[in-house]
């Protein structure tokens, strides 16, 4: 069998939104997958410090995180692209100025604003869980060295978006999650950018590519690789544009996925 490399994103796809664990027949599978000599990999809006244990425990062969802003292999990090403090300073100035909240997350540390300027209650919510589980350091808005690679989020009614859009329309891509929720990525990055780097540096044939995920973020590794698969509680939008649709996260549908291809 010729070796494949698949990529997973998390949440929806390997972690349960229901129980937040991942479930024992995900875990089965990929082992078996690389025992049968394929690679795997995290591939991930997340930056690498947000990383569950859970997921570290098992074992990827390496991690695609930040939307393609940080690539790592076998422990050694391979790329890794900030915004650099000054644009960083920048967007921070315009999102108080048209009052947006937001995450901004990056290889080396996750920034908030102070509470008293967030208005979005599920900022608050993330907030409090990243301090619960570690990922939050105390990083602000205000750190004079303020560094990220990306950022997600979230307009209220006081917040002029297309003020903000404006100003960032020819930096940052934005992408719709939600009704008043964006992810925000460099121009010119995103999953895809990060399989095409690795499949490039591990000489990996594009026909051997997979990719599992659930949600509009992860449109474009699903659109890059050759074989795209949708988990059965993904966004609608998912189902039309996929090789395959596999059964909900909670119903061993990574397993039932990578059974269907002969993965496993």
């Amino acid at each position: 069998m010729k070796q494949s490399i698949i990529f997973f994103d998390i949440d929806g796809t390997l972690l349960s939104e229901k129980t937040f664990t991942v479930p024992d027949s995900a875990k089965e599978a990929i082992r078996k997958t690389q025992e049968n000599g394929h690679l795997v990999f995290i591939n991930t809006g997340r930056p690498i410090l947000e990383i569950d244990d859970c997921i570290q425990d098992l074992n990827f062969d390496g991690y695609v995180c930040g939307c393609g802003t940080y690539i790592e292999f076998k422990n050694k990090e391979l790329f890794h692209r900030s915004l650099g403090v000054n644009l960083s300073r920048q967007i921070v100035s315009k999102l108080r100025e048209y009052h947006i909240d937001a995450i901004l997350e990056g290889k080396n540390g996750v920034y908030y604003d102070n509470d008293i300027n967030i208005c979005s209650k599920e900022v608050l919510r993330i907030k409090a869980r990243h301090i619960n589980v570690g990922f939050y350091k105390g990083q602000t808005f205000d750190d004079s060295d303020i560094d990220f690679d990306k950022l997600v989020i979230w307009n209220n009614e006081s917040s002029d978006f297309e003020a903000f859009h404006n100003e960032f329309e020819n930096t940052l891509e934005f992408i719709h999650r939600g009704e008043d929720f964006y992810e925000l990525v460099p121009l010119g990055f995103s999953k895809a950018t990060g399989i095409k780097y690795l499949i490039e540096h591990l000489d990996i044939p594009h026909q051997n590519t997979y990719a599992i995920g659930d949600s509009t973020n992860d449109l474009s590794m699903l659109e890059y690789v050759e074989n795209s698969i949708a988990m059965g509680n993904s966004h609608p939008l998912l189902f039309d544009l996929v090789s395959f649709v596999t059964k909900d996260v909670d119903e061993d549908g990574i397993f039932s996925a990578l059974k269907h291809y002969n993965i496993i």
